[in-house]
């Protein structure tokens, strides 16, 4: 009740910011979701595939990757799939791979600091309006009118800045947050496709991979 008491004060200038923060809301949590299911434990990943690469078993370490989807496992799939060709050849396996699958991390996110920027210019454009209504209206009243129209209408003012800083305050914060978090999965993945590439030519220097494995699609 007492949010929904200083909303109704806050005057039409509310109603922007309110869709602004449900979609703050709404990014913030599906972003959170699809970022959670990419995460995947690196050092634990390339432990398992470097055992079984080493061996040769690329095979096993394809089918290590599919039991595991993710978009990590998904690329460096789609590069030991090329063993047997050219460095050049698996590192452009998971290099198109990547590029299906790094925008769908960070899809999205990058609106929640537009939309953090939108909240606070719109709490602004309310104050604005809040503060010229309330000087506006008290011309031509009567002065013991006078107090009570202005303290209304910086009233309205006050509440439009306070829920426009609030709403642009969650969407940098979560922004950063989650952009954090998309940051690491992203070095994650630099760090499991150089691994992953290293490990097969190295292997297949040393002749002991023969070709790639057939019909993984």
């Amino acid at each position: 009740m007492f949010l929904m008491e200083h909303f109704n004060e806050g005057g039409w200038g509310m109603y922007p910011i309110l869709i602004l923060f449900f979609l703050t809301v709404g990014i913030t949590i599906d972003r959170f979701m699809y970022i959670s299911k990419s995460k995947v434990d690196t050092e634990k990943l390339m432990s398992l595939l470097k055992s079984q690469i080493v061996a040769g078993n690329l095979q096993g370490a394809i089918n290590t990757c599919q039991a595991s989807p993710s978009p990590v496992t998904r690329i460096i799939a789609a590069g030991l799939r090329r063993a047997g060709g050219t460095d050049h050849d698996i590192q452009q396996g998971m290099d198109e791979e990547a590029l299906r699958e790094l925008p769908k991390i960070e899809k999205r996110t990058g609106y929640l600091s537009m939309l953090g920027n939108l909240a606070t210019l719109a709490g602004l454009l309310g104050t604005i309006t809040g503060l010229i209504k309330s000087f506006a209206g008290v011309a031509g009243v009567d002065p013991s009118m006078k107090a009570t129209m202005l303290s209304r209408g910086i009233s309205e003012a006050m509440n439009c800045t306070a829920f426009g800083l609030g709403t642009g305050i969650l969407g940098l914060a979560t922004y950063a947050w989650l952009n954090g978090m998309t940051q690491h999965i992203l070095d994650g993945i630099n760090q499991a496709t150089v691994e992953t590439l290293n490990l097969v030519v190295a292997g297949q220097q040393q002749g002991g991979h023969g070709q790639a494995p057939q019909g993984q699609y």
